[in-house]
């Protein structure tokens, strides 16, 4: 193609039609896949406005690319065009402890900021399960939760400003370094959680707070699936706020015992497991209490982690659930519902009746202390038409008793091609006129991120 020449011409070095790299950037986690026409690799804003400018004349197609480790065909480049590939722009430009602030590029690794503000006593909170794989600049585009979200917010609550490319190659900053501002309308928040459409971020200025003191975990195991979902109010009902809470159903627990191996994963059904920070003698305490609390409400087994091996230990187990999963050689259809916490246990139900009726195994974990359970739909063959007609029913049932229970549909995983036959009934028909202007007044000719939940 003429213009791939152009634009190599244009950007040296940075720009590949290779089949292994078009191969590479063709899918992320979830089934589908499409290989795109080329893969740029950016290095700065002005090589993505270049990018844009020259794909408007052509009217080329443009998907961004983080980590690719997304769950609802977020970055699969559907109409082929370009794959914008961020992985080059991966430095930390600054970190300010004085202004609580730290400067990245989209490229860069979760796992590599909090490591890098922690050195300075300071922390990061949103933390993906994915956070040694994914990108900041992918957290910003779904809006990215994690455990920690109980208490501290998702990644839209730490985003301060943003330097983005709209689709015609013109370059805006939004926002800033300050903690306050109310110049304008809030252009930042429109781009977080904007899943590309709207245009690409390249620099991300992120709130930091200072490092809580200590922590400690309590990992719990109850009898079924349904008690240890009730711990959950029990636990908020008595006046506690940790940090996360996680819960983990018997199918997924039993998955982790064969990849993980036995002694890393606890006995028993079902697993909630308890974060707490702070100051060092508060979360001596509150560990003490709801120790006391699970016990009085029938937790089979209580074991507490206070030392910093102990606690990653207990991370780490929870990190590989999703891998552990896609060990069986099952496909996983990862649903990232979010239900008012009071119809936790009402979902919990709602999950078991729904695997009697579809015959698929349905694997439920994930952060129950705000309502956002992963629904995992374990389907053997997503190419076999009967499996994935009844999967597809199966994903009706569910989503449409999440919207009765006053739920979303997405909770951090965003929308994509996954969750696209169902944006219609999640929002108001005036909502979606709404979310269709803006994309057309910023991206008229559609370029970015096309065939995604907005067409």
């Amino acid at each position: 193609m003429k213009w791939i020449d152009e634009l190599a011409a244009l950007l040296p070095g940075k720009v590949s039609n290779s089949p292994a790299e078009r191969a590479r950037c063709a899918s992320d986690k979830w089934f589908a896949s499409h290989e795109p026409d080329a893969v740029v690799f950016p290095e700065s804003a002005e090589d993505v406005s270049t990018t844009m400018k020259l794909a408007s004349h052509h009217r080329i197609p443009v998907t961004v690319r983080g980590g690719g480790v997304g769950y609802v065909g977020g970055c699969v480049p559907l109409h082929g065009g370009i794959v914008l590939a961020m992985e080059r722009m991966n430095q930390i430009r600054e970190i300010s402890a004085a202004d609580g602030v730290a400067i990245v590029q989209p490229g860069v690794i979760t796992a590599t900021l909090q490591e890098e503000v922690r050195k300075l006593g300071w922390y990061y909170p949103p933390d993906p399960a994915s956070l040694r794989e994914c990108t900041i600049g992918g957290n910003v585009a779904t809006n990215a939760g994690g455990p920690r979200c109980l208490k501290y917010g998702v990644t839209r609550h730490y985003v301060l400003g943003i330097e983005a490319v709209l689709p015609d190659g013109s370059i805006i900053h939004a926002g800033g370094r300050c903690h306050k501002n109310r110049q304008g309308f809030d252009l930042t928040s429109l781009f977080v959680g904007s899943e590309g459409m709207l245009g690409i971020v390249t620099e991300i200025t992120l709130r930091i707070i200072p490092h809580p003191k200590a922590r400690a975990i309590l990992g719990a195991t109850f009898r079924t699936f349904a008690e240890a979902a009730s711990a959950v109010q029990i636990i908020l009902s008595s006046g506690h706020l940790p940090s996360a809470l996680e819960i983990t159903d018997s199918f997924t627990l039993n998955a982790a015992r064969e990849y993980l191996g036995p002694d890393r994963i606890p006995p028993g059904e079902a697993h909630l497991l308890a974060e707490f920070d702070g100051p060092t003698e508060g979360v001596t305490a509150e560990l003490r209490r709801v120790t006391a609390l699970l016990r009085s409400h029938g937790a089979v087994s209580l074991k507490p982690a206070t030392t910093e091996p102990e606690i990653e230990a207990f991370w780490q187990m929870r990190r590989e659930f999703s891998y552990s999963l896609r060990h069986t050689g099952l496909t996983k259809l990862n649903e990232d519902i979010v239900v008012p916490r009071s119809r936790l246990v009402d979902l919990v139900d709602f999950a078991s009746s729904l695997q009697s009726r579809c015959g698929f195994p349905i694997a439920c974990f994930g952060h129950a202390g705000d309502g956002n359970i992963h629904v995992n739909i374990m389907v053997p063959d997503m190419n076999d038409t009967a499996q994935r007609e009844k999967a597809d029913a199966a994903l009706d049932d569910l989503f449409h008793h999440v919207l009765s229970l006053g739920g979303v549909i997405s909770g951090e995983h965003g929308i994509g091609i996954a969750k696209k036959r169902w944006f219609p009934s999640a929002i108001s028909p005036a909502s979606q006129q709404l979310h269709h202007t803006l994309k057309n007044a910023l991206d008229p000719l559609s370029l970015l991120n096309p065939g995604k939940f907005l067409g």
